[in-house]
């Protein structure tokens, strides 16, 4: 029952970290496209490791990341990473300030361009929780590593609550499963 409650815990753990990340399409409606107010659709927006900027746009653009220094200078011959295919995604992997501009200069220089910051995704394992949770796959342990000097403490695990088939740790799994999905609706 143990071993249940754990594996159920962690996966739901697991599924609540992951619902937190958004797709932003840039631009939203209006795309990646010079005649889009890149500056003001950052405004109300908050961007978190893990989310994703999606860039859609005609084939008379492209989207390249670049450095600061080639940001404010509309710079696209030193590109960190480019792409012209129309539906382009960036994952925001690891916070700090990220830049984005149109290939071609002059859209750039008429407003084309992007500065996103990302913040520290809270929700996120941190590399020290990381390091100490379960590896997937991992086998947990089928009994406890020391024995109980009073036997009359340890429950079997055939003692689970039975109601209708159904048992009580299947039931409170079931709702916080429930409760964590909408949790991930209402952020």
């Amino acid at each position: 029952m143990a071993k249940q409650l754990l594996v159920g815990v962690l996966a739901i753990f697991g599924l609540t970290l992951t619902c937190k990340a958004t797709v932003y399409t840039v631009g939203d409606n209006s795309g990646w496209d010079i005649s889009t107010d890149l500056d003001t659709w950052t405004m109300d927006k908050r961007f978190v490791v893990g989310d994703m900027l999606m860039f859609q746009f005609s084939s008379y653009h492209s989207v390249s990341e670049v450095t600061k220094q080639s940001y404010e200078g509309c710079n696209t011959t030193n590109v960190l990473q480019s792409s012209s295919n129309g539906n382009t995604s960036f994952p925001l992997t690891a916070p700090g300030d990220r830049y984005f501009v149109c290939g071609n200069k002059l859209h750039c220089l008429g407003g084309m361009k992007l500065h996103v910051h990302v913040e520290e995704n809270q929700g996120a394992l941190s590399p020290a929780t990381a390091a100490s949770a379960p590896e997937s796959g991992a086998t947990l342990p089928t009994s406890p590593s020391t024995k109980s000097d009073n036997p009359s403490a340890v429950v079997p695990s055939s003692a689970v609550l039975v109601h209708g088939g159904i048992s009580v740790v299947s039931l409170v799994l079931g709702f916080v499963g429930f409760v964590a999905s909408t949790m991930c609706w209402l952020v």
